[in-house]
């Protein structure tokens, strides 16, 4: 059985994956769902990159979680890449689940296409705390788009501002890029929160990562909430030994 430790996407805390840590747990292995610092609801958003990576290293090191199976989703995916850094003693393989996998020096808002860049500028300007809150447009349309109405304004209501000094933050891989750790990229089909193609996720970022083992599965940039048990399936495939 496998240690997961899943860290979640921007807008997101810890809670999204309840339902996946549910699944995993009844087959016998172990989940846990840190929320990254500057994360969910009432919280001081004043964080930057470095500070969001070193809550979820303390989170390990502090459960003194070893051989764990280690997965980021979207944004996060940066997250896992400098945790690794870190403690990769601590660390078995590596779970990109439809997530930023960035070249060294480039900050998350670099990977974003032109529309986006401006959107977020935008609501970061707008906003009197440099945080973006995601349109429920957007979230209807593009991050959750294989589900209902209901579904879509339910999840939307557990989503917080995002801090904005995270995504332009430029980051140094070079140690990430030298690990010779194992890497699965699992993407999801339905994904269309990055313009299919040119953009996408697979196979624009997955390629980054070297060698890494794909697993797919349908499904949107939501699907912990759209689709829980079937996540949580593919989760065991792409982390298996």
């Amino acid at each position: 059985m496998s240690t997961f430790v899943l860290v979640h996407g921007s807008w997101h805390d810890g809670s999204a994956w309840q339902a996946v840590v549910d699944h995993l747990e009844a087959k016998g292995h172990q989940a846990f769902a840190p929320t990254i610092a500057g994360h969910g609801k009432g919280v001081n958003k004043n964080v930057n990159h470095a500070q969001c990576t070193q809550s979820i290293v303390d989170y390990i090191v502090d459960k003194d979680l070893t051989d764990i199976v280690l997965l980021g989703h979207s944004f996060a995916g940066t997250i896992i890449a400098k945790v690794a850094e870190a403690i990769s003693d601590r660390i078995r393989r590596l779970i990109f689940l439809d997530a930023f996998v960035l070249n060294d020096g480039e900050s998350l808002r670099d990977n974003l296409p032109p529309h986006y860049q401006a959107l977020f500028d935008s609501l970061a300007r707008e906003s009197d705390d440099h945080t973006l809150v995601m349109p429920f447009e957007l979230w209807r349309e593009a991050l959750l788009n294989d589900a209902d109405l209901e579904l879509a304004r339910s999840s939307y209501a557990q989503l917080s501002p995002e801090p904005y000094q995270p995504w332009i933050d430029k980051l140094d891989l070079k140690q990430f890029y030298s690990l010779p750790m194992p890497k699965s990229y699992l993407y999801c089909t339905e994904d269309n929160v990055l313009p299919q193609g040119e953009w996408g996720w697979h196979p624009r970022m997955s390629n980054r990562l070297g060698l890494f083992r794909l697993v797919q599965m349908p499904g949107s940039h939501e699907v912990m909430f759209s689709n829980p048990i079937g996540l949580a399936e593919k989760m065991i495939v792409a982390g298996r030994d």
